[in-house]
């Protein structure tokens, strides 16, 4: 059984075509013909019929959801014939080489370990799937449901495809952030102090801070002021834009087991990773600054629990 390991550097690729991971764009109805030709094998998300209508909206009304529904199922119907679009790019018919494509297609509903990532950032949200069995990757990933990105490509090549998850827009917005490269906190104290603000209770953040006064550190272990308490606490809830989620199950069974969840927070300068921890029986978290290329390591240790 290989061993995943995404905490060390990829060896040097011999060749170019070695270093750069397939990738094909398709559209949602050319990505279900190409599973056809995978044996039927089943796509890794559920994409639901838009929901009917509630009774009342013909009277009231439609509401934002049917909307959205309605321009989706609008989009999805407006695509071309996925067999002739197909064809016309050469990636599908008698002399087309599709093999790497619907072979990866097919390791996506075969896998051993499945890492599912959500990201929100800049009001939008992109999802990506990623399939691992044996030496082989392949991920699937898209923004709106219609337009889907197909990669494949060698376990070594995982660190970078997983970089490019959370590389944000070019027009994002970012400045300096109130809270430290570091801090560690204890968990009640974090929960609290974001539900106090996202129910508009801010005035209890600093009621928390002095609560917990000498309960908070930085990277060295200095203990952060009362002061400096109440800034992190507001800035970890007035400066969030955006969050990741990766969750880690290991598929290689009949039923799925999931191993863990990397989570990170996009705070006004970037992202920081949200990792709990359990401190003499105390539940504590560690916010720490990362960067997107960081992902692969922050993972590493739960795929590691995958292969053991």
């Amino acid at each position: 059984m290989p061993t995943i390991d995404l905490s060390t550097p990829p060896p040097t690729p011999t060749g170019l075509l070695e270093a750069l991971p397939r990738r094909v764009a398709l559209t949602l109805a050319e990505l279900r013909l190409v599973a056809q030709h995978a044996g039927g094998a089943p796509l890794p998300f559920d994409l639901s019929e838009p929901g009917r209508a509630h009774s009342l909206e013909g009277r009231l009304g439609e509401s934002r959801t049917s909307l959205e529904d309605a321009a989706y199922a609008d989009a999805v119907n407006s695509l071309h014939d996925p067999a002739s679009s197909l064809g016309r790019r050469g990636l599908l018919g008698p002399d087309a080489d599709s093999d790497g494509m619907i072979g990866a297609v097919g390791l996506l509903a075969t896998p051993r370990t499945a890492v599912d990532i959500d990201v929100a950032a800049a009001g939008a949200r992109a999802r990506s799937w990623h399939r691992q069995s044996d030496d082989a990757v392949a991920t699937l990933s898209t923004v709106d449901g219609v337009v889907f990105e197909l990669a494949w490509f060698d376990t070594s090549q995982w660190p970078g495809e997983l970089g490019r998850v959370g590389v944000l827009p070019e027009d994002l917005p970012v400045r300096a952030s109130s809270v430290p490269t570091f801090v560690d906190l204890p968990f009640e104290l974090a929960d609290a102090a974001t539900e106090a603000a996202r129910s508009g209770r801010s005035d209890l953040v600093p009621v928390l801070a002095a609560q917990h006064a000498g309960d908070v550190f930085d990277h060295d272990g200095r203990t952060l002021t009362e002061l400096e308490v109440n800034a992190v606490l507001r800035a970890l809830s007035l400066e969030s834009q955006g969050r990741l989620r990766a969750l880690v199950a290991d598929v290689s069974g009949d039923q799925t087991t999931v191993v863990g969840v990397v989570s990170w927070a996009l705070l006004a300068d970037g992202w920081y990773a949200l990792r709990p921890r359990s401190t003499d029986g105390a539940h504590r978290v560690h916010v720490s600054r990362v960067d997107p290329s960081d992902l692969a390591t922050e993972l590493a240790p739960v795929l590691a629990e995958v292969s053991a």
